[in-house]
């Protein structure tokens, strides 16, 4: 091998070897600023909508269901304070769900998304009021808005007892689809069934095992109505 050549391939592998340490680096910087901006979200959430404390609180162990892939749910198990009382109990975990994922790829709502206000009718017909960040925010396309809402269902129909059916609006009002696919003109149906009590949540009879992956329900694209009890 001629000494030109002999240069050459030192001068390639010193390039190549200066590429990986680029590398290592930015991938450790890009790490460390989403690591930055998730704490900031964090933050702000805590301004916007600060933690609910009720008298009633207890450590309880939930199931809140975020992304798990671009298609599917997985219930994370986590422990926090819960109320007693339905109406607060389901503001906590929705708020939790907002804010507080355990990865920014596995967030189902915006980030700058907040709950205003969530009560409970006499006939266990809940209903979720949430910012337009809710909707502005959402990215485009039928699976990413299916996610939020079953996020949403599941994590209320696997932690609180006696809700019936959701309502899902944006600002107060009622808006006829979320960010222009799934229908929010009508209720989402919730489990019957009982929820466990506050100081022991597991999962209902049937319901997979926390970490496993979930199909997403069929997208609604006509009106969510109630399927008859």
């Amino acid at each position: 091998m001629g000494r030109n050549a002999k240069i050459a391939l030192a001068g390639l592998a010193l390039v190549v070897v200066i590429g990986l340490i680029s590398f290592r680096s930015l991938h450790q910087r890009v790490r460390r600023l989403a690591e930055i901006q998730s704490a900031d979200e964090k933050a702000r959430h805590e301004v916007l909508a600060p933690p609910i404390s009720t008298p009633t609180d207890a450590p309880a162990r939930a199931e809140i269901f975020w992304a798990s892939g671009p298609d599917t749910l997985a219930p994370v198990s986590v422990e926090l304070p819960l109320s007693a009382d339905r109406t607060e109990r389901s503001k906590q975990l929705l708020r939790k769900l907002i804010a507080d994922p355990p990865s920014p790829d596995q967030q189902t709502l915006p980030a700058d998304a907040t709950l205003l206000d969530f009560y409970v009718l006499p006939d266990g017909t809940a209903v979720a009021d949430f910012s337009d960040a809710v909707a502005a925010e959402m990215p485009s396309g039928i699976m990413s808005e299916q996610l939020a809402v079953d996020s949403i269902t599941r994590t209320l129909e696997m932690n609180v007892h006696g809700l019936r059916r959701l309502k899902i609006l944006i600002h107060g009002q009622e808006v006829d689809t979320l960010a222009g696919n799934v229908d929010l003109t009508g209720f989402f149906d919730l489990n019957s069934s009982p929820a466990p009590a506050v100081s022991a949540v597991t999962p209902n009879s049937g319901a997979p095992l926390s970490g496993a992956g979930i199909p997403l329900k069929p997208a609604t694209i006509g009106n969510p109505k109630e399927t008859p009890h």
